[in-house]
């Protein structure tokens, strides 16, 4: 039986033959070619002591190799040859994460069966994430003298630290709308978010747990664990009871300052509301430092404050409206308060308070007033244009000594004859809607008689019949709420206007449903209802 052996791998390199026979044990040592690497005797001389040779010449074997002319030479007695198997040779990786396997090639023995390799790994410590599929592999294919991984463990995973997630936008930059012909609206800049009170503004998300890693000696890994997120509670919000979201306190806008949530009631404009603003809405108080130009919106839930002149403007408050200087409305600007107006002066405008309006001038405007218009200070000037108030007019001078056309009308509230205007129109709609379902219904009713109403005519008809009956319901209250109003606008109005200088021609006053053209001046007088007749009295009437 013979093992040749090469000294390396080049195959240019000498190599040697060891040979089994009857009469002893014979060494054959061959020659490099070319620029190979001869055999060393060293080499040689490990294989023996590796396969237990006795009582070999050493003398013989040097020569032998010295030599290495081919020729086999008997360098021990006969004996039985000690049959080698396969050696695992096992290597962990510095972070003992992987574990790696390198066989040496049998020597006339077998490769080695998995219960050797596994018992391998375990006098290494390797225990955990051995892979028993790509074992049997190699065992099945060896591969000889290069390190194949085997075994690998698991890495931990870090967790995720908690986090805020905020239902409002904290990055609010102020881009302009864009309408849906593609052109840029820099009026509506979005630079506001408004809340209401009880708003949740954001959540706690838990932190994500870390996952457990594990070496190849089965060690656990503990993972760096995720931090719980903070709750930026700034001013005017509380956090739940849960502890987990912060709310709103109050109706206001919100705004992301240094980390922190912060609710804010009133809206400060520093200059004017102009392109770097745009429209503003807000569902509590706007302060405007400078003035609102010509085709701007404010809208505000609560009151509404300008330093500076509006122009043709729109401006609605759920509140107050107190203009410093005043309004020139070109024609176009607009006034609409749930509470009071306040203006230094007011012209050319459309004006309209649920309570009352204050100002020094009035000029060529359209005004309602729920409650009582007063023009006092240097001028207390009404002139031109339509004026409508629930209660009483105070003023110094209406109309002008050109005639100016003024129309008054004072004794019912504004809204009440709105509301009886509207209320008429949605009765004569749901009456002409009554009477379609009416001839609809009376149509099927003949199929249905005739035999002829199909499933979908059938459905139509009962559709209709609901139809009816909700038209019904529905003009029945319309007609109450007009009766109520009706009383309210019959009844005698004591609604009365003062004034503590002229009343100019060409005034037109109206208190309830009685009316008078003024055509000659009137001064320090008050007008008054008196049954079917304005009349003209003294100024404390």
């Amino acid at each position: 039986m013979s093992d040749p052996k090469a000294a390396g791998n080049n195959l240019n390199n000498g190599f040697y033959e060891i040979t089994y026979k009857e009469d002893g044990v014979y060494l054959m040592v061959y020659p490099p070619v070319e620029k190979g690497k001869p055999v060393e005797a060293r080499d040689v001389l490990d294989k023996l002591a590796k396969k237990l040779i006795k009582n070999f010449s050493r003398d013989i074997v040097d020569s032998a190799v010295r030599k290495a002319d081919k020729a086999p030479v008997k360098i021990a007695e006969p004996q039985a040859e000690v049959k080698i198997n396969a050696i695992a040779n096992v290597m962990i990786s510095p972070d003992k994460m992987k574990a790696f396997i390198s066989f040496n090639p049998p020597d006339g023995g077998r490769m080695m069966t998995m219960e050797e390799v596994l018992d391998a790994l375990n006098k290494n410590g390797v225990i955990f994430g051995i892979n028993r599929t790509n074992m049997e592999t190699i065992i099945k294919y060896p591969v000889y003298n290069e390190m194949i991984c085997v075994a690998e463990g698991i890495v931990p995973v870090n967790g995720q630290n908690g986090r805020v997630e905020f239902f409002f936008d904290i990055k609010r930059d102020g881009k302009p709308a864009i309408m849906d012909d593609g052109r840029v609206d820099f009026r509506e800049l979005n630079l506001i978010e408004s809340v209401a009170k009880g708003q949740k503004l954001c959540e706690l998300v838990p932190p994500v747990p870390g996952v457990i890693g594990k070496t190849v000696f089965g060690t656990d890994l503990y993972p760096i664990e995720g931090k719980p997120a903070v709750l930026p509670k700034g001013r005017n919000v509380s956090i739940s009871e849960d502890g987990i979201s912060i709310e709103s306190n109050i109706d206001g806008q919100v705004r992301f300052i240094d980390g922190k949530i912060n609710i804010f009631s009133t809206y400060e404009v520093p200059a004017d509301v102009d392109n770097s603003t745009g429209n503003i809405s807000f569902v509590g108080n706007v302060c405007v430092r400078g003035n609102v130009l010509s085709g701007f919106s404010i809208e505000a839930g609560g009151n509404v404050e300008v330093w500076g002149v509006v122009e043709g403007a729109y401006i609605k408050a759920g509140g107050d409206i107190i203009l410093r200087r005043g309004m020139q409305g070109m024609g176009k600007g607009v006034l609409i308060s749930n509470g009071d107006i306040i203006a230094r002066y007011i012209e050319h405008s459309n004006v309209e308070a649920k309570n009352n309006i204050s100002s020094e001038a009035v000029m060529h405007s359209n005004v309602k007033c729920g409650n009582k218009l007063e023009l006092a200070g240097r001028k207390g000037l009404l002139v031109g244009g339509s004026c409508k108030v629930g209660k009483e007019i105070v003023s110094k001078i209406i109309g002008s000594h050109m005639a100016t056309v003024t129309d008054i009308e004072v004794g019912v509230d504004p809204s009440l004859r709105e509301r009886y205007k509207a209320l008429k129109e949605e009765l004569n709609t749901m009456e002409s809607d009554l009477k379609k379902a009416e001839q609809a219904i009376t149509i099927l009713k003949k199929l249905e008689m005739a035999g002829a109403l199909t499933p979908e005519k059938h459905e139509i008809m009962a559709k209709s019949v609901r139809t009816k009956v909700y038209f019904v319901n529905r003009i029945n209250e319309i007609k109450e709420d007009m009766q109520r109003i009706e009383a309210g606008l019959q009844q005698d109005a004591y609604g009365k206007i003062r004034c503590f200088s002229f009343i100019y021609p060409g005034t037109k006053v109206a208190i309830g449903s009685c009316l008078m053209y003024v055509r000659e001046n009137l001064q320090y007088c008050t007008l008054y209802r008196d049954g079917a007749d304005v009349r003209v009295g003294p100024i404390d009437k």
